[in-house]
């Protein structure tokens, strides 16, 4: 057994690893926008990435390394994605590095990382300059956390002590970025995961992947897919007490909250609401149907005007492709059971209960297909009329 230990703050409870988050010029009031993670030694690192053609140039970066590579070095911009830049877009990246080189020699395989509108070359001098209001020793998980926000309204960041039953312990943690352009495969998001212990390199690579397709690949705001998605796990190997289970957990616990934030963040969002199907076919056709609720639009903008209209769910599940039978499908909106082959209008002391239910900041809306075994669950959002105007003037 283990206990994970919910902790104050981000990744300063992380040793051996160093953040801070400073201004650059790109965001107003010296709003922190760039910022940098250090390692005090090589690190081991994963990362998971969008599934959009058009990846952006820090992604094609990152994937000139070899398979094993290691790093000490992550550097981290906001209000400007380097994506639909061409080679020129990779050069910039080699070229800033070599100028962190003159101030930080002892870097090694730098990574950038970078997210906010896509189609402009980066401001490499601003960038440059930036490096010396650094503080390359600081532990501020929450200028860092700030620096990569863009239409975020607030900081993402979460840390857990692991300790395992024999009274030895490790520590993992992570800040995120995301709120707008959130669709499940992937989101305009950043997530950098720190952790002491010891991972073997394969279950990095395979509990990363495991774990976000059941938490970022399962969460919806607007049905788009960014150029720039990206999560990345990282361990110094410091701490010895590897617990493949226990980490396990912990990492997925990680995502999984990291996600629900970034749900509950959607831009103009005033519901979470997690869209569980179970009784289909098979496993695979029950993520197609969790994910078409959690993106269709209709389902969203009656979920803003809290209008427990069940005929938007059963809709999308028909339009999804996959077997259903609305002689066996039954939808509850919460444990209030909405529709049924018994049930198929509901009476006015039903209405009344789903209303309430609709009127919660978060809830839940199962879908039970009744056909075999098969389970997914995905999380969505409402769409409010603030979504628009975030999103009319984003370059404004």
């Amino acid at each position: 057994m283990f206990r994970l230990i919910p902790l104050k703050g981000g990744l300063e409870n992380i040793d051996g690893f160093y953040f801070q988050g400073v201004n650059r010029g790109a965001k107003p009031n010296d709003t922190p926008d760039t910022a940098f993670i250090r390692s005090d030694t090589l690190c081991d690192i994963e990362a998971v990435f969008t599934t959009n053609r058009f990846q952006a140039a820090p992604i094609k970066h990152y994937k000139k390394y070899p398979d094993d590579f290691k790093t000490n070095f992550l550097l981290i911009n906001s209000k400007n994605a380097n994506a639909m830049t061409g080679k020129e877009g990779i050069e910039d990246i080699e070229e800033i590095f070599r100028s962190l080189k003159k101030t930080l020699p002892q870097i090694e395989n730098p990574v950038m990382s970078s997210t906010g509108v896509i189609g402009y070359r980066l401001d490499k001098e601003n960038i440059v300059n930036s490096f010396s209001k650094f503080d390359f020793n600081a532990k501020d998980s929450d200028s860092a956390a700030k620096a990569i926000m863009t239409t975020d309204s607030f900081k993402k960041e979460i840390a857990f002590k692991v300790e395992l039953e024999n009274g030895k312990s490790f520590h993992i943690a992570a800040i995120a970025k995301g709120a707008g352009m959130i669709n499940p495969a992937m989101a305009t998001m950043l997530c950098f995961i720190l952790t002491d212990v010891s991972v073997p390199k394969e279950d990095m690579k395979k509990l990363l992947f495991k774990h976000t397709q059941t938490t970022f690949n399962a969460i919806s705001v607007d049905g788009d897919t960014s150029t720039n998605d990206t999560v990345m796990l990282l361990t110094n190997n410091l701490n010895e007490n590897y617990d493949k289970e226990a980490f396990s957990e912990a990492l997925r616990e990680v995502m999984r909250n990291l996600a629900l934030m970034i749900v509950k963040d959607g831009e103009g969002a005033t519901k979470v609401v997690a869209f569980e199907v179970k009784g289909a076919k098979n496993d695979d056709e029950a993520k197609i149907i969790a994910k078409s609720l959690s993106n269709s639009l209709l389902v969203k903008t009656a979920l803003f005007g809290e209008d427990p209209n069940w005929g938007r769910i059963a809709s999308t599940i028909g339009a999804s492709g996959c077997e259903c039978d609305e002689e066996k499908l039954k939808i509850f909106y919460d444990d209030v059971l909405v529709y049924s082959k018994e049930k198929k209008e509901m009476d006015k002391e039903t209405e009344e209960k789903a209303f309430k239910v609709m009127k919660k900041n978060s809830f839940k809306i199962v879908c039970d297909l009744g056909i075999a075994e098969g389970s997914f669950t995905a999380y969505g959002c409402d769409l409010s009329y603030e979504y628009v105007k975030i999103n009319a003037d984003y370059r404004t």
